[in-house]
């Protein structure tokens, strides 16, 4: 008996019992992660004399788009690393490790220094765990359960929900008092107990993902060490001139980043089609399908991932935020996600298990853009209230969150398995980083898309991206069945 029959046999409610292992590791370092997402943004424009950095309202989300969509840019690096040099587990161990020093240097106290360093930290552990724990699920089911895959990917995307929901409950009642650096320890914590949880449990896999698919040569990393040192001299050289000249904004870091953003799954997705001979011709026709995916999706995180940023900042300022008389932190109305995501996870499950092939990933990814696009249409009525001063009921927001938690059903699991479905088998691992680029792409664009803000209205600004976003879907959901035929 193999090992992995022997994963096999012992179940997580009908899975490989290796899922609850990864869905325990994932869970904790979501609960690090959205826990200190929730109190980024007001800790970066907080007063100094509260504690906090002291930025305009404006660089401060600037700096959170930078941090997110460097999250999931790098998390193509990490594909790689994960294919070349390291495998899926030892990634997800060496990533995790990363991740929890980042939340403990932005829970020192002095701040400065620390804060940036923290970010970075945790950008470089997350760009690496994210692909590599989502393969390591997939990898459970390599003997071909696809219809148990679908299911699967939907629970783990539930632990990743429940780790949300406490981390964003937790964290920003400890923040409460300007006790900023107390709710980032927390966070820290929190990784410490699902790398703890990852080292005890990494048995139940079997030997699943112990060896990268495609490890390099000695010479080919000798010189791979080459050109990463001189890139790494290079891009500090370069920062380093453009501070010295003047010329460094946090805005047109940004600018730059959703520059390069952009260009990176254009540069991967034309070497995919002509600049390798790893890829058959059957898996390129297959690309060719996934590239409107993946464009859809990063539509979807656009508007979806404001929900730190802009919709945080609503919360702020302009939602009554006093329940039965108790006033709660502003992070605590995005937890209705988290909620809503643990009751219908296992209900959309179902669902699409027992839908099977009769409802295609296409036409799901059209449904999750149409109900986005509708969440801001609801929030350009919100904005449109809010004017004077006045505040409005926190069930405009609540409803705005509940709109998108059931597109995001649609969509974010459905793409962690249809990724996974279409990569080319020599660039798996990476592949699983490009679905997270999508995120980066919508986050890094989201970012400069705000600053319309400043010449446009709010209500304007809602309902333009609303626009897009309904529109995009009904186009995908009118090729959908093209779409299918080339996924097959």
């Amino acid at each position: 008996m193999t090992a992995q029959q022997r994963v096999r046999e012992k179940t997580f409610f009908g899975h490989p019992r290796g899922l609850a292992t990864l869905f325990g590791t994932e869970m904790w370092e979501r609960f690090s992660y959205y826990g200190m997402r929730a109190i980024l943004v007001l800790f970066l424009s907080a007063p100094e004399v509260r504690g906090g950095m002291g930025l305009p309202e404006t660089t401060a989300v600037s700096i959170y788009s930078i941090y997110i969509a460097s999250v999931y840019l790098l998390a193509l690096v990490g594909g790689w690393v994960s294919d070349r040099l390291l495998g899926p587990r030892r990634a997800v161990l060496w990533a995790a490790v990363t991740i929890m020093c980042g939340h403990m240097s932005l829970a020192v106290p002095i701040g400065g220094g620390f804060v940036w360093l923290g970010l970075l930290l945790i950008a470089l552990g997350s760009g690496l765990l994210k692909p590599n724990i989502a393969t390591l699920v997939g990898e459970l089911y390599r003997d071909g359960a696809d219809a148990r895959r679908d299911s699967g990917y939907t629970l783990f995307y539930m632990g990743i929900n429940i780790g949300a929901f406490v981390g964003i409950l937790i964290v920003p009642w400890l923040q409460r008092g300007d006790r900023w650096h107390l709710a980032f320890g927390a966070a820290a914590v929190g990784m410490a107990v699902g790398l703890a949880q990852y080292v005890l449990g990494r048995r139940h896999l079997g030997g699943v993902g112990e060896e990268p698919d495609h490890r390099l040569t000695p010479e080919e990393k000798r010189h791979f060490r080459t050109l990463f040192g001189l890139g790494l001299a290079s891009v500090a050289m370069g920062l380093a001139l453009w501070v010295w000249l003047g010329g460094f904004t946090v805005a047109r870091f940004a600018l730059v980043l959703a520059i390069v953003t952009a260009a990176v799954p254009v540069a991967y997705f034309a070497f995919l089609f002509t600049g390798t001979h790893e890829i058959t011709p059957e898996e390129r026709v297959r690309l060719r399908a996934y590239v409107w995916l993946f464009l859809a999706a990063a539509i979807f995180w656009l508007i979806y991932d404001q929900a730190g940023s802009a919709l945080l900042l609503f919360a702020k300022n302009h939602t009554d935020l006093n329940i039965l008389g108790v006033d709660i932190p502003p992070g605590w109305v995005s937890n209705i996600n988290s909620i809503a995501i643990v009751v219908l996870a296992p209900i959309f499950a179902d669902v699409f298990l027992k839908a099977g092939d009769r409802i295609s990933e296409p036409f799901k990814f059209a449904v999750a853009l149409v109900l986005v696009g509708l969440s801001f249409v609801v929030m350009s009525v919100a904005s449109s209230l809010a004017t004077g001063g006045v505040r409005v009921s926190v069930m405009w927001l609540l409803s705005v969150y509940l709109i998108q938690t059931i597109g995001e059903l649609f969509l974010s699991p459905v793409g962690l398995s249809i990724t996974q479905k279409l990569a080319p088998r020599a660039f798996e691992n990476q592949m699983m980083g490009v679905w997270f680029l999508a995120v980066a792409l919508g986050d890094a664009v989201g970012g400069q898309v705000y600053r319309m803000t400043s010449v446009v209205p709010m209500p304007v600004y809602y309902l333009t991206l609303a626009l897009a976003a309904i529109a995009a879907g009904l186009v995908l959901g009118a090729f959908s069945r093209r779409l299918r035929t080339l996924m097959r």
